[in-house]
């Protein structure tokens, strides 16, 4: 699972698969366009080259953005609400907090000059373009380069047509091996093909044939994956053929989109009538996918499961499907055009409905797995699988929120999903599709009951204490109208969580207390009430019921490494460092607060690792090492502001906080904890977790 984008200084531009050929002087114009706007569109027909051109351009203007070059392809993006939350993530802000996501976006950019790669705006034009318009007016020194079928219409943008690679006879005075739609099938066919080349023999056929194409990329790569079965000459005869058929003859009747269809359609056509049933049905998935998803979702009488596999390898071999394979496992995606023109055949085929509640299933299944799973062993696979698994989970999501007949389901399966919206860094994503959700389904049901205290424990993870009491409360009601005795202990815990928070630990001692003792059966806690233990443990630390407090912990700790769990357990061991520190076991402290640092980087749990960071301050402190402690300080408060309310917003954490930053400018005075403060805030997150580990000196930080 690659680190998340936010974890890095330099962006998270993804890494160009196939060479890049010709278009040398569209490059120029480009660059050129983005020296002097701030916002360049590059427009163009699908299949002609945007995509590619942008990812280029971006590679190649790196050094000019210090702050990074970011990528957000939103190509499979149905939704227009979830834009600016999608370009947030894109940058790896993951703000677990309520406030407004482009307050977020603005305070992020607001000093630093990146580019923004911005994939496939076309089908959410209204919403891309208010996002820019936002973006560029809040960041001064940010670059916007868009790629739409049509223009975005915003003040200052500079548009950029990509028009089809020269194909031979377009310059006369250009030799026909060198010219770019030549070079282009000649590396390609190669891939295919080795050894192939373009030579005295088919250079005619092959000029002819970039010509029939109209030069356009995808037409031309589509057309190369025929030399494994045909030579150039039968490709050219056969395509001759299709488009006299639907240009009678006149290639100057035949439009470009026409051309790229004609093209795909012969590739439809070639493909075994199996094939050509599964790329339709394959197309509802929403970015990558595995081979197992594949048997699930398409797979039918007229398509049995044992078959599928056999049939994706010749979608592959095709160039349908793309393939790629990383510790996750072999996984496969329809590029856009394709999955497109999948989709409108399964709409003709009338199976498009059919086939979208195979996939929900599928993903309902999926998460219900990670539900389960999520407190034991393979813990951290579940938080990368369900990550690879956005785009299909907000599909599915998607699915049943449109349609009112499915919204039960919806709340079930965001309910399950609870996991990945606290855990896995989408806390706000969970809490906007939650409230969607719990609108569109009001009557009292179990399922909404689940839900219910799920939205309260994001808020409460977003330090929304007050919307999280009310979520809890609504759960504790709606329970005892339907009757679900584990929803109202749930809610319980959530009006503990609540109380702790907000300060009043004899209310949140007591609500806590209850939720564990009333649901504790021998070591089987439910996953859902295992934090609870922690914030009890929390709670009584507060209190000075130490003894208590510890032997909660350890018991919580013991459970933990039984069940193989890690993610609660970096919140115990933090929990412990609290009462070590009290205690007078400094150095103990320190090891407890390293090792749940150490446990969060397997998971984007930005805010516990922050939490962590505030802990290590504190003890640097009491270490003597003032000027160690305001560098923490500064690196944890610019990170609080980027991924969450500063501790939750809760007057329990800012004590403590307070109470650390007055003891620094004690021992180091006012300017020079400032100069180290500052010092602190510079650092990115991976740069301020390896420093608070002592991975890093102090001369490798950034300077002030």
């Amino acid at each position: 699972m690659s680190t998340p984008a936010g974890w890095r200084r330099e962006g998270n531009l993804p890494a160009e698969l196939t060479s890049f050929v010709g278009r040398d002087r569209l490059l120029a114009t480009i660059r050129q366009r983005l020296q002097d706007s701030r916002l360049v569109t590059v427009t163009g027909i699908g299949g002609v080259g945007k995509s590619r051109t942008a990812l280029r351009i971006a590679h190649q203007v790196t050094s000019q953005f210090p702050d990074g070059v970011w990528y957000v392809d939103l190509s499979r993006l149905q939704d227009p609400t979830m834009v600016q939350h999608s370009v947030n993530a894109a940058f790896g802000i993951a703000d677990q907090s309520a406030r407004p996501e482009a307050e977020t976006l603005a305070q992020w950019l607001g000093p630093r000059t990146v580019l923004l790669v911005i994939d496939s705006c076309e089908h959410l034009l209204d919403s891309v373009a208010t996002l820019v318009d936002q973006l560029l007016r809040s960041a001064p020194h940010a670059h916007v380069l868009a790629t739409s079928r049509q223009s975005l219409g915003v003040q200052g943008e500079q548009t950029i047509p990509v028009s089809p690679l020269l194909v031979p006879g377009d310059d006369l005075a250009e030799s026909p091996f060198v010219n770019e739609s030549v070079q282009l099938f000649a590396e390609r066919a190669s891939a295919v093909v080795p050894g192939f080349s373009v030579d005295e023999d088919n250079i005619d056929a092959v000029s002819e044939l970039c010509r029939r194409l109209d030069g356009i990329p995808l037409a031309i790569e589509l057309a190369s994956v025929r030399l494994r079965a045909l030579s150039v000459e039968q490709i050219l005869a056969l395509l001759t053929d299709r488009f006299s058929l639907l240009a009678g003859a006149s290639r100057t009747a035949l439009p470009r989109h026409q051309t790229l269809r004609a093209a795909i359609g012969w590739s439809h056509e070639l493909c075994e009538p199996a094939e050509r049933l599964l790329w339709a049905r394959l197309s509802i998935f929403s970015g990558d996918f595995e081979l197992e998803a594949a048997r699930y979702v398409c797979a039918s009488q007229d398509l049995p499961a044992e078959n599928v596999m056999e049939l994706v390898v010749g979608l592959v071999e095709k160039s349908i499907l793309l393939s790629s394979n990383d510790r996750a496992g072999v996984r496969y995606k329809l590029i856009d055009t394709l999955r497109h023109y999948g989709r409108e055949w399964l709409d003709k085929l009338e199976e498009t409905d059919w086939v979208r509640r195979r996939h929900r299933d599928y993903y309902l299944q999926l998460a219900e797995r990670g539900e389960h799973a999520w407190s034991g062993p393979r813990q951290v696979y579940w938080f990368g699988r369900m990550r690879q698994e956005h785009d299909n989970i907000r599909a599915a999501l998607d699915y049943c929120l449109n349609d009112n007949r499915e919204a039960r389901t919806g709340l079930e399966l965001l309910s399950c999903l609870w996991f990945m919206w606290v855990a896995c860094g989408f806390a706000r994503e969970g809490r906007l599709y939650l409230e969607r959700a719990l609108l569109a389904c009001t009557q009292p049901s179990k399922e909404r009951c689940k839900a219910l205290w799920v939205l309260a424990y994001v808020r409460s993870a977003q330090g929304d204490t007050t919307g999280a009491l009310e979520a809890a409360d609504a759960c504790a009601t709606d329970a005892v109208r339907v009757g679900d005795s584990i929803a109202v202990i749930l809610a319980t815990k959530m009006q503990g969580t609540a109380a702790f928070l907000q300060g009043d630990l004899h209310k949140a001692t007591a609500l806590l207390g209850v939720a564990i003792e009333f649901h504790r059966s021998g070591r089987e806690l439910n996953p859902g009430l295992l934090p609870a233990i922690v914030e009890l443990a929390v709670v009584l630390t507060q209190q000075d019921e130490l003894s208590e407090a510890e032997s909660l912990l350890r018991d919580c700790r013991q459970l933990c490494t039984e069940r193989g769990e890690l993610w609660l357990r970096s919140y115990a061991v933090w929990a412990t460092s609290a009462i070590e520190r009290m205690t007078g076991r400094t150095a103990d402290a320190v090891l407890s607060a390293q090792e749940s640092l150490r446990i969060k980087r397997h998971f984007h749990d930005v805010l516990g690792a922050v939490l962590a960071m505030e802990t290590l301050s504190q003890l640097a402190v009491e270490q003597g090492d003032a000027a160690r402690a305001a560098r923490i300080l500064g690196a944890a408060q610019a990170n609080w502001q980027l991924f969450g309310l500063p501790r939750f917003g809760s007057p329990f954490f800012g004590t403590e906080h307070e109470r650390c930053v007055k003891e620094c400018k004690r021992m180091l005075g006012e300017e020079p904890y400032l100069t180290a403060y500052q010092q602190g805030s510079k650092m990115n997150f991976e740069e301020a977790v390896s420093y608070t580990m002592g991975e890093i000196d102090p001369s490798q930080a950034p300077a002030p």
